[in-house]
């Protein structure tokens, strides 16, 4: 579906778009996820930095239901507090879907960290994502290129049969 001359209204995790918001102060840029999202309406959002943290910030983590810092200090409030703003945003530009980092506290779709600063993932999302998906907005990451291509070209080839 075209809506307002767009193809699809889709949520983006702002690293991934070259936004230097990552933990470290980098981003997580993909090139070929700008050149995918042409013509679609990007919403470009960093839950972190919503909710007050700073560019560069310590790593964090979910430890036992609540995201904390590699020197174990809380962090939570400031990660709900980015993930309902983020989570607005979204809500108000009505997203259709959503192409978020993997691993993070926020954005982490299918796998997070388990909360030890090992690098070991588990199964989980991040709070955002997980809102996201309690809301019933299909969440994938970087891993989930080639279904993402498909699905925005599904989208495109219905819109073009209208």
């Amino acid at each position: 579906m075209i809506i307002n001359g767009e193809k699809m209204k889709i949520v983006v995790s702002s690293c991934l778009l070259g936004n230097k918001c990552k933990y470290n102060g980098q981003d997580n840029y993909q090139p070929e996820l700008a050149a995918l999202l042409k013509g679609h309406k990007v919403i470009s959002v960093c839950p972190e930095v919503l909710g007050g943290l700073p560019i560069p910030r310590k790593p964090c983590e979910i430890v036992d239901g609540i995201v904390m810092d590699q020197d174990h200090i809380s962090k939570d409030k400031e990660y709900r507090i980015g993930a309902e703003k983020a989570f607005q945003i979204a809500m108000d530009h009505k997203a259709q879907l959503a192409i978020l980092q993997s691993r993070s506290p926020s954005c982490g779709v299918h796998h997070i960290y388990d909360g030890t600063f090992t690098k070991k993932l588990i199964a989980g999302n991040g709070i955002f994502a997980e809102m996201l998906k309690e809301a019933n907005i299909p969440c994938y990451d970087m891993e989930d290129m080639e279904q993402i291509e498909r699905i925005l070209k599904k989208m495109e080839n219905d819109s073009k049969k209208q």
